[in-house]
This record gives C-alpha cells, structure tokens and sequence, in this order.
C-alpha cells in the first residue's frame, strides 16, 4: 500500500520540539476540529515511583498498589504524561480525554473480589487529585503545558454516583442488594408500603423543587442506611456525606426506573432530582473549569441521570466556560449501547440537551464491516441517521468516534475474534483501516491509549487497560503486539510503530484538509457484502473523496464524484488523476485498501 507523505507530515515526525500556541489560539478550534487522545493515567506512565502507593501506609488492600494486578494502581500518573507530551503530539493528538482524576476510594469490594480505584470512577473528594496520580499543582502544570504546545485538555467527570461507601443492614452479609421500586418501597414508608409514615409531604422525585425536597429527610424508605464510622466524613465536599441526597435502592438492573435510581454496581448513587444535588454538581465541575481552564467534559454514565439534571447542568457548564474566556467548551455524555442505534443516542442531544454523546454507533458500524465481514450497505444506513441528532448532519461532525476503549476492549481484539484464521498481515491491516475510517468519517476520532501500538488486549474492562510503561501483570504480557516483536512487558512509546506512523500521516491529512473536519458526508458507493465503501466529505468547493475495500480481494469500482471534478490527486493511496467520464472516477483498491483523494474542481 503506497503512503504519500506531505511536507506537513515530515515536519510533524521528524521533530520532537514542542510547536506553541496561544492559548486563546487553542479555544477558538471548534470541537470538530480535535484529534483526541483517551488515556488511563495510572496505565500511561509512571512520572514519580513516590506517589505509587499514594501516601497511604500497610498493604495493597490499604493503598491499592500492585503493579502485578490489573485490578489495582499500577503506578502511572500526571507527571508521566506530561513527559510523553512529545509522543503525543508527534501523533497528530489535538486534545487529551483524561480518565478521572479525582481522590479515589483506594480499594472496594468484598473479601476475594476486592479492585482499586486506579481508573478514577469512584470518587470520595471531587477537589482534589487522587494522591496516587500526583496533586493538584501537577494538573495545571499539564494543563499549562498543553496549553502551550497547541494541546486541550479535556477531563472526564461523574455525576451519576460517588464511591461505595453506603451500606444497607438487609445486605449485610449478602452477595447482592437487590433494586427496590419506588412502588414497592415508597418514599413515605419506612421499609416498604406497609411500614411506618416517613417523609410527610414529599410528593415524589418526580417534583424537583427546593420545597418539594425539603420534605425528604429520612432516607430508609427502601433499606436502612448503614455508613461505617471511619467513612462517615471521607467526602468531599461535605454535603456529599449526607445519605439523604442518594437513592438507596440497592443495585441497578440496568433497565425500567433502576437505570437511573439504581446503584452502579454498589456505587452510591446520587438523587439526581434534588435541586440541592444539581446546584453542587454544578459547583463543583465549574470550579475546576475556573481553577485551570480545562477545555471540556466527557461524561461518565450520562444515560443513568434523569434528563432534567442534564438540561440544568450542561449549559450551566457552556456558560461558565464562556466567562473563563473558553468559547467552544466540548461536552460528550457517555451512553453506552452495544446495539447499532444512532437514535438511541441521539435522544440524549434532544431530550437531555447534551451537547454531543459518544459515537458508539460508529464503533458498532467498524466492527461489523470492517472486522466482522458485514455488507459495507450498513454505512449508508449509519450516515442516513446523523439527522435524527440535535442540529442534525452538522452537529454529528461534533460526535467524539471511537473503535473501542477501557470498557469496551480493544478494536484489535475484536477484529482477532471475527477473523481467527487471519494471518497477523490480515489482522494488521483490518485494524488499520478502521483508523483510515476513524480519521476520514464526520466526527471527532478519539484513539485510545495502546492503540497506537498494536495492543490486542483479552476482552474489555480490566482486560483492556495495559500500560504503555513496562508493565509486570502476567495476563497482559502474554501478549504479542500486533505490528510489533514486543510485548507490555516493555515500554511501548515507539514512534516508528507502523500504527503510530498511519495515525500520524492521517492527522496530518485530516488537519491540512477542512472537508475531512467539518464538511458533510455524501455516500458515493457501498456494496450488499464486503467490499467498496465510498464516501465524499464536502465543505463549500472542496471535496475529498475516501475510499475503502473491507474485502480480502481487490476490487475495481465506477465511482460517483461531483460532476464538477476535474482532477484528482491522492492524499494517501492510489487515486485516478482524472475522471473518466463527468461524475465518474475509475478506482483500484487492494484487498482491504483504500485511497484519500482530493478532487479538484
């Protein structure tokens, strides 16, 4: 496959000094313009072996440290991304999602099943950096840094639930505390419909005003709240510490009034509908706006608040960035669907007013074609649906698009599913053209950390969660990477990694070409089984045409371009120079090639 390498690209990969910017420069982007980095801190790289264990004194059920377990703190933190700053910029990376940052309950779970809070999501003080991954001064300094070199930085934030530090007496003892309805366990009755009169005068969640909330003052309508001595006082700030502002219900089912009452998982889950919830919700993620001038939010477990939380917080949000002098602040909730249902997604823009959402239709729509063999005829179906979002066609060109992540699993382990029989070329070159689709296709393409470097991982969640720093957790260093002789037991920052070097030369066209940011997308061909996919992007006079076989045969294809076209010339790959007839381009591509054109008219 022939790569063109630009004068843009060749100055990106051949220096490592840092290009600055104005930091005003940097806000002025829309958010369709980023290349996103995601990243696990404590998975990234280990800046500062002292912050290992996070001050905390005894054993790894105390502190939370073992490098060995892919459950616990492995030991990466703030100062090590910001030394790899380089590497990442090297990629072409425009913004940095940061997995939360927030002080961590160090270890939950109950004897034999116990994990660390080392990804962040399970917040006991929403003030300060976990110790683990450095301090509050370690966060501006990369911020400030990125700031500079041109870089945002966006943080990844929870309001759905705090650390698991509730308990119930009727769980005691028990494996599972079972969701109890709103129905079966009303908040005017202790214990159930039967029990004791509780809470005069509350009219239900369903009423969200201050008054209305006032009257909510006993939270044992459904269990009987337990908090343990020594955690009564361990959040932060303060107000969070009161049982009253949680639902304590017992654990989600995941569907019906559960989805949004229930615990994730044991986690504390907030009472969303309290007016007093919303209004600290919104002090607290706006004071790290104020304090370090961060430049967006991804938002953890979006789909399990009520919407109304979300119509209040997100412009809450857009203006207090607006008055930090941030004008295109991204806000993208996390509404985690397996299913290819762009319309599910889309309700959260409309509804629940959130600005974009994660494009987990695109993810869905990269695994069926180009790792499991479906007919490329789905994309026709997954673009036709961009209208159904808030703005419509445009407003998907602000949704953040991704192959897979650390809940997920990784795109190269999928791709290994589907294909068992695929020589490791075959694997490779799957994987990289899901990245041509991520960087060429309307959205914000966000890579995930170890992509870039071929790791395959063993599933999804912890299984998925490798470091990038030599890594001593036996169950990922049994892994060979693809493209690669190495494995995690190494450090894999290698910039002449055959991934990195195709992420890198796609962001140099993405960036040099408008159309590819910003431009509307016009199907120009599919197939009923594996083979073309084509598709323009299309910005004023400019259009760019891509062009990709998801068949292990090479094909050879009319093509429809505007009729305008008069030449062509190729970004990447092997483009016609010319049309053959008005409206029509003759193309090869290999098996499982493809082709960037810019069309000239």
């Amino acid at each position: 496959m022939t790569f063109l390498l630009g004068a843009a690209m060749a100055s990106m990969l051949a220096t490592a000094a840092p290009a600055t910017a104005p930091t005003d420069a940097v806000r002025a982007r829309p958010p369709e313009d980023e290349i996103i980095y995601f990243l696990l801190p404590d998975r990234f790289e280990n800046g500062d072996t002292r912050n290992d264990t996070g001050g905390i004194k005894g054993g790894r059920l105390n502190h939370g440290f073992d490098p060995r377990h892919k459950g616990f703190y492995n030991g990466g933190d703030l100062k090590g991304l910001l030394k790899r700053l380089d590497y990442l910029q090297g990629m072409g990376v425009t913004a940095l999602w940061v997995a939360p940052i927030f002080k961590n309950k160090p270890v939950q779970g109950g004897p034999g099943q116990e994990s660390a809070g080392y990804h962040g999501y399970w917040v006991t003080d929403f003030t300060q950096v976990d110790p683990h991954l450095g301090t509050n001064a370690d966060f501006k300094a990369l911020v400030d840094a990125a700031h500079a070199r041109g870089m945002k930085v966006y943080m990844d934030i929870i309001a759905n639930h705090t650390a698991d530090v509730i308990a119930f007496a009727e769980c005691e003892g028990k494996t599972e505390c079972p969701y109890r309805s709103v129905a079966d366990y009303p908040y005017q009755r202790k214990g159930g419909v039967n029990g004791a009169a509780i809470n005069p005068g509350f009219a239900g969640q369903e009423v969200q005003t201050a008054e209305n909330f006032a009257r909510l003052t006993d939270p044992n309508y459904a269990y009987t709240v337990k908090v343990p001595p020594t955690e009564r006082n361990v959040k932060v700030p303060a107000w969070l510490n009161d049982p009253i502002h949680y639902h304590n219900r017992g654990n989600s089912l995941f569907r019906g009034e559960s989805s949004e009452q229930g615990d994730f998982v044991g986690l504390d889950d907030l009472m969303t509908e309290s007016p007093r919830v919303v209004a600290g919700m919104i002090e607290i993620f706006g004071s790290w706006i104020d304090r370090y001038g961060i430049d967006g939010f991804r938002i953890d477990t979006a789909r399990h608040v009520n919407p109304e939380f979300w119509q209040a917080f997100a412009p809450a949000m857009l203006e207090r960035a607006k008055a930090r002098g941030i004008p295109n602040f991204h806000i993208f909730g996390e509404v985690a669907n397996d299913d290819f249902q762009p319309g599910v997604l889309a309700k959260h823009t409309i509804r629940d007013k959130l600005p974009a959402v994660l494009d987990f239709a695109f993810k869905q729509a990269v695994l069926r074609s180009v790792a499991g063999n479906q007919p490329t005829e789905i994309w026709r179906e997954f673009f036709s649906q961009d209208v159904l979002y808030a703005g419509g066609e445009k407003a998907a060109n602000q949704l953040p698009t991704f192959l897979g992540n650390h809940d997920q699993g990784r795109f190269a382990y999928y791709v290994r599913q589907a294909n068992p029989n695929a020589s490791e070329e075959e694997l490779l070159q799957r994987v990289k053209l899901g990245h041509v689709l991520m960087m060429t296709a309307r959205g914000v393409p966000t890579i995930y950390s170890g992509d870039e470097q071929g790791f395959i991982g063993d599933g999804n969640d912890q299984d998925a969660r490798e470091t990038l720093f030599p890594s001593r957790v036996a169950s990922y260093n049994d892994n060979n990477l693809l493209g690669s002789d190495r494995t995690t037991a190494q450090e894999n920052f290698d910039t002449n990694h055959s991934l990195y070097r195709l992420i890198a030369e796609l962001s140099a066209i993405r960036k040099a070409q408008p159309a590819l940011r910003r431009g509307s997308t016009v199907i120009r061909g599919t197939e009923d089984n594996p083979g073309l996919l084509a598709f323009s992007r299309v910005l004023g006079k400019e259009e760019v045409v891509v062009l990709v076989n998801t068949s292990t045969q090479p094909i050879t294809r009319n093509v429809q371009v505007d009729v305008a076209a008069k030449a062509l010339h190729s970004l990447a790959g092997e483009c016609p120079s010319a049309p053959q007839a008005p409206g029509s381009i003759r193309i090869t591509l290999p098996p499982l090639g493809y082709a960037i054109c810019h069309a000239a008219r």
